[in-house]
């Protein structure tokens, strides 16, 4: 074994969170109404096979060679049906490991030179967009629930190389799931979770 051209190979590679089947990125869309700031939503399509009905930030799976800002610019246009200039990227937030085994990558950006209204999302992804005011998650903040994660049994499993076999103490992991209520709306999960992120950030730096 060469220790050197190992050295070389680890220094060269950026370290990748293991088992990952899936990668997703995501846009926070800001934009302004009435000289105040605003988070947009989408209600996503009820003939969605994946989360049909419910509210999400666009976004979707990175596609081959395209990098996570890539795919979070590239979904925002076709959900939004806009422009890339319409689209000022301010920067990245932190990541998600889902206990799914997949990762989101969120981004927040800026919606310019053009209004809310005049917003016509894909059809086909998107039943219809709404924004949330910055003010609000001031004064409301999000219900946590936890969900407990167990192992379930699994016939093909080879529990008699293990010690204890089946009974072998697995792990059992909580997941808290994030609720904001918003009037008629429910944004929840792992888009909840980025809303609360984005907002954390923004009340260190005195913004909100």
């Amino acid at each position: 074994m060469n220790i050197e051209e190992l050295k070389r190979k680890l220094n060269s590679r950026i370290p990748q969170p293991i088992d990952i089947k899936n990668k997703y990125s995501v846009l926070i869309p800001l934009i302004k109404i009435d000289d105040k700031w605003h988070i947009i939503y989408e209600l996503r399509a009820s003939t969605l096979l994946a989360q049909p009905g419910e509210i999400s930030f666009p976004g979707g799976r990175v596609e081959k060679n395209e990098t996570f800002e890539q795919a979070a610019l590239r979904e925002t246009m076709e959900e939004l049906n806009i422009d890339e200039e319409n689209i000022c990227k301010i920067g990245e937030l932190d990541y998600l490991i889902s206990y799914a085994n997949f990762t989101i990558h969120c981004f927040l950006g800026e919606i310019k030179n053009i209004r809310l209204e005049d917003i016509k999302p894909n059809q086909d992804e998107v039943d219809h967009i709404f924004a949330v005011p910055l003010d609000y998650f001031l004064t409301h903040e999000p219900m946590i629930f936890e969900l407990v994660l167990k192992t379930e049994s699994n016939e093909s499993f080879p529990y008699e190389l293990i010690p204890k076999g089946r009974d072998y103490n697995f792990r059992e992991g909580k997941h808290a799931v994030l609720f904001y209520q918003y009037g008629e709306y429910i944004i929840w999960g792992f888009t909840a979770r980025m809303t609360k992120q984005f907002i954390d950030i923004m009340k260190e730096i005195g913004e909100l």
